[in-house]
Formats: structure tokens, sequence, C-alpha cells
């Protein structure tokens, strides 16, 4: 299964000292559908730090994601949420490459043969419970058994 990241760019500062930060907020297992719908459900209900008193909220929709622009008194802040396909991840455990068995080469010999990998725990379901402010309510590592 394809892992996905979901992307939170957002504005933070005032003046000029305002700018964007980029955050992964999550990753993802399973088609990239499932995982625009994730990220959907988490613009729709994000409350981005700046403006302090919102005049006017647009949530647009476009194709790797979603930008929100929320309208405050004198400024516009923007939050980008995109959908990414993890390729590398330096803070993941490195996992052992299958090594080749020779096989003694004769008239009937056989091709070689791959040893087995090293057995992965399946990967955790998605969180179904969250509180209000976004928190979920079990964090994703308890209960893994993959981690030391």
């Amino acid at each position: 299964m394809t892992t996905w990241g979901l992307i939170v760019e957002t504005t933070v500062g005032f003046g000029e000292r305002k700018h964007t930060e980029a955050y992964v907020v999550a990753h993802f297992t399973g088609s990239r559908e499932e995982a625009f719908a994730e990220l959907e459900r988490r613009a729709r209900r994000h409350t981005p730090e700046h403006p302090m008193s919102p005049k006017r909220r647009r949530l647009l929709r476009w194709s790797d994601g979603f930008l929100l622009v929320v309208d405050g008194a004198w400024q516009s802040f923007v939050t980008r949420f995109t959908v990414a396909e993890l390729l590398a991840d330096s803070d993941t455990p490195v996992a052992e490459e299958p090594a080749v068995v020779e096989q003694p080469i004769g008239p009937a010999a056989p091709e070689p043969v791959a040893a087995q990998e090293p057995g992965r725990a399946e990967p955790v379901a998605q969180q179904d419970e969250w509180y209000a402010d976004g928190v979920p309510v079990k964090p994703s590592w308890l209960g893994r058994e993959d981690l030391p």
C-alpha cells in the first residue's frame, strides 16, 4: 500500500515577520482518494492561529489539495493542504535487503531464491476519535508492536 503525507503550509507571524511554515501533520496508508478525503476532512475543520478575528473564510479545492483563505480585519492568511506520496523518510528503520541464496550450478539447478524478508507489523488503523481541537483521543503509536 502507498503511504501519503498530509502536509499543511500555513501563514505565521504578522507584518514584516509574516511567513509560511510547512508541517507533515500525518501519514496515511491507503489509496490517493482515501488520503485526499482525509485531507479534506482536516481542511474543513482546521482553525488557523491567525487572524484572531476572521471576517471571511474560503476553502478552495485544487489538483493536489485545498487552499484555505481567511480574511482578517487588515490582512488575509492562507493555509495550503496538500497530499503527497511518501518516497523516503530518514526517520524510519531501514529494511534489510532480501539476501539471494545461491544454488549449485548443474544440469537441473533451480533459479536463485530470495530469502524471506524480515516480518513487519501491519499498519495501524486510522484514528476514528478526535477531540474538538483536532488531537486524536488515542495516540497513533499506542499499541504498535513495531516500535522499540
